[in-house]
């Protein structure tokens, strides 16, 4: 079986599907239906912190194209991710945005750090605007779109007296929004295969991890006066809420709308999707999304890590225990990190040595994170997302 016939078996070749309606309440809270487990408060050093980030900005600034972009189409293996020419062009832009946030959220000041924060910033502006569809089937570009707002919000805290600077980035970030309303789903939100018609507007199954992180970006980018079109967003939670199952899971995408207990979907499934959908919903104001909703799912990732861990590093998508792909480790973690932001200071400050522990715990003796073999591209965005983790579980004043 080859790399298109296995993933689009994997992924139940994202039939069409009619989009249900997400839970009108909850009977039971969720700590009931987690049997009440509660992770315990751990402590970390901020010493040990700070010497695995500066591990980590030292194999991002060692790594680093020379054109300032960040990851390649190389380092193929025997099964890959289909990809033609475009995907390749959106996979490196949605990396190198994840590795500049995470070197300007963890800058030390030094001029290496510096210019390799430059040099992915010159990338990003003269690149992000050119990404788009690969072809009818792929729509990895969305990826590049997310986490280029992500990006340009975070480039544009950096030089506050650069006038031009921030009107070129505001700018871009309304580019990316355009691409994103030229990209959505027909039934809303966003996917990134359409199996279904190849149709100019996508068929694409709405799945809800990347609506996650699209609103999430699209939340960040409010937060600096750019305010996302009014339509995208709220087609963007329908189509999240939609996926909500009664206990805070979420469908992996709308395709499996009939088959809501597949593995994929229950909460060992969901273990790193539920806390970008969690808070998505809960920044665009879903009062559903409590805050005994949100440490129910950080309890749930920390004292259940192992349905996580033991999809880290495997080389085929979703091929271990409730279907968990390696590619959910870092992006469940950098979520569940922003959780926190959200939540209390003093119920916050319970969980940061907890998420900190599991990220130090598992860096590569180069510097990096990573967690699914893609091409060229694992190394950087997984060293991103944890920079980005960490910088979020430092001790709070």
């Amino acid at each position: 079986m080859n790399a298109r016939s296995l993933l689009g078996c994997v992924l139940a070749c994202a039939a069409t599907a009619a989009r249900g309606e997400a839970p009108s309440a909850v009977a039971d809270p969720p700590a009931a239906v987690a049997g009440g487990r509660k992770s315990q408060p751990v402590e970390v050093a901020a010493a040990e912190i700070d010497a695995a980030v500066a591990r980590g900005r030292g194999f991002l600034v060692a790594a680093q194209n020379l054109d300032g972009s960040f990851g390649s189409p190389e380092r193929t293996k025997g099964l890959n991710i289909m990809a033609g020419v475009g995907s390749h062009f959106g996979f490196r832009a949605a990396t190198t945005a994840l590795a500049v946030q995470g070197l300007i959220e963890e800058d030390d000041d030094s001029p290496a750090v510096a210019a390799a924060i430059d040099r992915g910033e010159r990338w990003l502006l003269g690149n992000l605007a050119d990404v788009r569809r690969d072809d009818p089937t792929m729509i990895y570009n969305v990826w590049a779109h997310a986490y280029g707002i992500q990006a340009l919000v975070a480039m544009h805290g950096r030089r506050p007296d650069d006038a031009a600077r921030r009107e070129r980035i505001v700018g871009l970030i309304r580019v990316q929004f355009d691409k994103l309303a030229r990209y959505e789903s027909a039934q809303g939100g966003w996917g990134y295969y359409d199996f279904t018609a190849g149709t100019q507007r996508p068929a694409s199954s709405s799945t809800s991890f990347v609506n996650a992180a699209v609103l999430v970006a699209f939340h960040d980018a409010k937060t600096i006066g750019v305010a996302p079109p009014e339509k995208l967003v709220r087609r963007g939670v329908e189509a999240t809420e939609a996926q909500m199952l009664p206990d805070f899971s979420y469908l992996y995408g709308s395709y499996l709308r009939w088959q809501p207990r597949r593995p994929v979907n229950r909460p060992g499934g969901s273990l790193g999707r539920s806390q970008a959908c969690n808070l998505a919903l809960r920044l665009w104001d879903d009062e559903r999304i409590t805050d005994a909703v949100l440490e129910e799912w950080l309890d749930r990732l920390i004292v259940r890590n192992g349905w996580l861990e033991l999809g880290r590093k495997r080389p085929i998508p979703h091929e271990s225990f409730f279907q968990v792909a390696g590619y959910f480790y870092y992006f469940g973690h950098y979520y569940a990190a922003r959780v926190l932001d959200v939540l209390p200071a003093e119920v916050a400050a319970g969980y940061r040595g907890n998420l900190a522990r599991i990220i130090l715990d598992v860096q590569d003796a180069d510097g990096s994170w990573w967690d699914y073999p893609l091409y060229d591209y694992h190394q950087p965005y997984g060293t991103g997302y944890a920079l980005m983790t960490l910088h979020r579980c430092r001790p709070r004043e």
